[in-house]
């Protein structure tokens, strides 16, 4: 009998480990996703991240014209000490279109290219609005099911492609980076062993209120939005953004997109570029869809998409098309915003961009994100100092 169980667990051993030879690739995804935001590592992995995912890499047509250098910014007394609280790697300030600023830290450089987090909502919402510009959408009140049969009988059934645009949804979602069975934590082991982020989007079923009703920060909402975007054009994401997007704009270097295991982007958080890029962005917002002379996202997408427009609470963050504004924003002020740090904030009446990277693990912390946003208003404003 001791035999037999001697070759029962020989048989197992060898089953568990053709498993896991079988699944290396996504076992090593794993635990990438597991030491991924560890103190020692988080620097590097946030300008690594197609060392430790899947990813679809975009190649520019041509070379970005370089923007024009300006004279060199003062930046605030406390600027070392802000840098070092907010774990920042890059910043770039633009004034009325020229170069200010421009610094990286914590071994970074320039051409890294820095995972976006969400701040890759606010590049979708800015090709969405060309596209919806193009035709290949009639209208924000469209359901979404009627794009995408695959989302009948999800939680989907009866929302538009506004109330995705707003995360309005109601759809049921728990977004708490810090709990492990979160659906949030849940889909980003989806996107590590290679699953399909489709699937998992089809799969959620449960609301939390009526569509439209109230605002509620659901990622899972981009995820839609993109599903959106592949059917109506039947084109991957990745080769949408390059063409309509980031050609324009001009990019450095390559930049790329996560991947789940089917080759679908990670439309929600996986747009990796440079700081520089990010400033990019910021510019075509600042001048209503322009860039360098052309208009890049049209003109009405790029004012509406920035303005407040969700159900959110009274005193609260305002939310647009994928974009926010400070709950005490002047007119023309507005930004994206991402987990750990990642800025791309506007302020047009002081014709001023800043971008910023962070490996931020304190983010969530009590006053973090208001101490970003002082911080890019006193960039913005010096004589309010």
């Amino acid at each position: 009998m001791l035999r037999r169980a001697g070759y029962a667990c020989l048989i197992l051993l060898a089953a568990l480990a053709a498993f896991a030879l079988w699944n290396r690739e996504a076992l090593v995804r794993l635990a990438a996703v597991n030491a991924l935001f560890d103190e020692d590592r988080i620097v590097h992995n946030f300008s690594h991240m197609d060392e430790l995912f899947l990813s679809a890499p975009m190649h520019m047509t041509g070379q970005p014209v370089p923007l024009p250098e300006g004279p060199a910014l003062v930046m605030p007394n406390d600027w070392e000490d802000w840098l070092a609280r907010r774990s920042v790697t890059g910043v770039v300030v633009l004034k009325d279109g020229a170069r200010v600023h421009e610094s990286y830290h914590l071994g970074t450089t320039q051409d890294d290219q820095r995972i976006s987090w969400s701040v890759a909502k606010s590049y979708l919402s800015a090709l969405f609005g060309v596209l919806l510009d193009e035709g290949h959408v009639e209208s924000l009140d469209v359901m979404v099911t009627e794009i995408v049969p695959e989302l009948r009988g999800s939680a989907y059934e009866g929302v538009s492609l506004r109330n995705v645009l707003q995360m309005s949804s109601g759809v049921s979602f728990d977004e708490d980076y810090l709990d492990f069975w979160s659906d949030i934590n849940k889909m980003g082991r989806v996107l590590a062993l290679g699953g399909s982020m489709d699937a998992f989007a089809a799969g959620l079923d449960a609301r939390e209120r009526p569509a439209g009703e109230r605002w509620q920060y659901v990622s899972i909402d981009t995820h839609v939005l993109g599903m959106v975007v592949r059917a109506a054009t039947g084109r991957s994401l990745p080769d949408l953004m390059q063409q309509k997007i980031l050609d324009p704009i001009g990019a450095y270097g390559t930049p790329y997109y996560l991947i789940d295991g089917h080759g679908v982007a990670f439309a929600l958080g996986g747009l990796n570029l440079t700081t520089r890029d990010f400033s990019r962005l910021g510019e075509v917002f600042r001048l209503e869809g322009q860039f360098q002379g052309k208009q890049i996202v049209p003109h009405d997408w790029a004012v509406e998409s920035v303005t407040a427009s969700a159900p959110t609470a009274t005193g609260r963050k305002g939310y647009g098309y994928q974009w926010w504004t400070p709950s005490d924003a002047r007119a023309g002020e507005f930004m994206a915003q991402g987990v750990y740090g990642q800025y791309v904030y506007v302020d047009k009446q002081s014709g001023t961009v800043v971008a910023v990277n962070a490996a931020d693990r304190q983010f969530r912390a009590a006053g973090a994100s208001d101490d970003a946003l002082n911080m890019m208003r006193r960039i913005a404003r010096p004589e309010e100092e």
